[in-house]
């Protein structure tokens, strides 16, 4: 991601956004398959709570009997509802989210600390608009993803047969409104993205520090320290608007149900009432299981894709010389000049310095996390 300081360092070269956003979405759909079982466990319990679950003995065997009734009811492949549409959004989520990212790193460029690091306050504006734009452009599909995961456990219900069929009955039975159901709380949930990437960011530059190494360099270890602990850390700070979400997404498909909800601060205050604070941070628990490992796996995904496609893609001639490093770190001209060998040796290898986007919880709406 560009954070240059030069005139010409504003606008990102080609190679660098096809790098970005190939090696996020790539690293994305990897991180999705992987997780997607468990992303399943987690929306069901978001909108029907504990139902499937209710004979178990200890809140332990949730997992484990949620997937032995989904595979029971519904086969294997019920474990994968709603992968489509989570890859099907990858490109586009990512492609937004990448290029608004980008470019507004670069317009924050002057907003840095004595470091020469952006400072958290620019990470969080700008990760925030690129979230709110992604939210925007991609709800539609993860509206069809939750019910495609739901609709399951709802047998009344004529289920949808493909990504385009829910789109099409959703604009015909509800309009344009159901396929943005949820969008606000989606909007709020901007707040889980503003928290975890600048906290990653903070993490990552402290541990490349400390081994006296730059970020782009670090091994898949402390990556996978650093990407871990700012998403447990934005996850249970923000958890509640993801249940909200889901039900305001879930619920369009049910006709009588007997919950029904207005809005969003209708449905905070009837889950309040019926479930109580914990109802808002139902399936939290199993949303850690899986954007833990999700966040890891797609983060050092990210790391060893883009370095593979930094090799593989010529280099920029035009951008070279422009487009200083990239990793959030802002060197002055005086600084640079003073390297000495160093600075000639940076030069020459201008891919390790590079830090580079990283997709904040793949299947999570931004971020979420969907």
């Amino acid at each position: 991601m560009t954070a240059g300081g030069g005139r010409s360092s504003d606008r990102r070269s080609a190679r660098e956004i096809v790098c970005d956003a190939g090696s996020g979405a790539a690293a994305g759909a990897i991180a999705a398959t992987f997780v997607c079982p468990l992303d399943v466990i987690k929306t069901r319990l978001q909108v029907h709570g504990l139902q499937e679950v209710h004979h178990s003995g200890h809140k332990g065997s949730i997992i484990i009997t949620s997937l032995q009734n989904i595979i029971r009811t519904e086969g294997v492949k019920g474990l994968y509802r709603g992968l489509s549409p989570t890859l099907a959004a990858l490109l586009p989520n990512w492609a937004v989210y990448f290029t608004i990212y980008g470019q507004l790193k670069c317009l924050l460029h002057s907003h840095v600390d004595s470091s020469g690091q952006l400072t958290f306050g620019a990470n969080m504006i700008a990760a925030s608009g690129a979230g709110a734009a992604t939210s925007i452009a991609t709800n539609p599909l993860w509206v069809v993803k939750t019910r495609l995961q739901t609709q399951g456990m709802r047998p009344g219900v004529v289920p949808y047969k493909s990504i385009f069929s829910a789109l099409r009955r959703i604009t015909h039975e509800e309009g344009v409104r159901g396929l943005y159901s949820g969008l606000l709380p989606s909007l709020a949930g901007i707040s889980h993205v503003a928290i975890q990437f600048p906290v990653y960011e903070k993490i990552k530059s402290y541990l490349a520090k400390r081994d006296n190494t730059t970020t782009s360099n670090l091994s898949p270890g402390k990556v996978a320290i650093a990407s871990s602990v700012s998403k447990i850390a934005a996850s249970i700070m923000t958890y509640p608007h993801e249940v909200v979400r889901a039900r305001l997404q879930e619920q369009g498909q049910v006709r009588n149900s007997e919950v029904q909800y207005a809005g969003v601060v209708d449905c905070i205050k009837k889950v309040l009432q019926k479930e109580g604070l914990p109802g808002l941070y139902r399936g939290c628990a199993t949303n850690l299981l899986r954007t833990t490992p999700n966040a890891v796996i797609t983060f050092t995904s990210y790391e060893m894709i883009h370095r593979f496609v930094l090799r593989v893609l010529p280099p920029d001639e035009k951008n070279s010389q422009a487009h200083p490093k990239s990793d959030g770190h802002i060197k002055p001209q005086k600084e640079t000049e003073g390297l000495g060998e160093n600075s000639e040796n940076e030069s020459q290898t201008p891919s390790n310095d590079r830090t580079p986007l990283i997709p904040l919880g793949s299947t999570d709406q931004l971020a979420a996390g969907h």
